[in-house]
């Protein structure tokens, strides 16, 4: 076994509800090329927030999560921030959204949108 195989990085999570609200999204657009892409960029009040888009194309060097037929794309410099993350969907009082459960944070804000490192 090559070290590279020895060091796989824990693979990114999407979870029930998540899979569900991208499944009938793409229902409702009626493409089925679509994907659900979470990215990180700079900024937000913790120096990092989280992106959600939908994408009809897939990059060569993205990693792809596919569950029940749904795919969940991120680009790799996002993937370093993400591995060991789930991809989940909420709903609450304060509205319904795609979240990030990320145990790589240190910290995030108040509204669950932007984290450090």
């Amino acid at each position: 076994m090559s070290v590279v195989q020895q060091q796989m990085a824990v693979p990114l999570f999407f979870s029930d509800s998540a899979v569900a609200k991208v499944r009938e999204l793409i229902e409702e657009e009626e493409n089925p090329d679509l994907r659900l892409r979470v990215f990180v960029t700079g900024g937000g009040c913790s120096g990092f927030q989280y992106g959600f888009s939908f994408d009809e194309s897939q990059e060569e060097d993205d990693t792809v999560v596919e569950r029940d037929g749904v795919k969940l794309l991120v680009d790799p410099m996002s993937y370093q921030y993400l591995v060991g993350a789930t991809i989940d969907y909420q709903e609450g009082l304060q509205g319904s959204q795609f979240v990030v459960q990320n145990p790589n944070a240190s910290s995030t804000c108040g509204c669950g949108s932007s984290f450090s490192i």
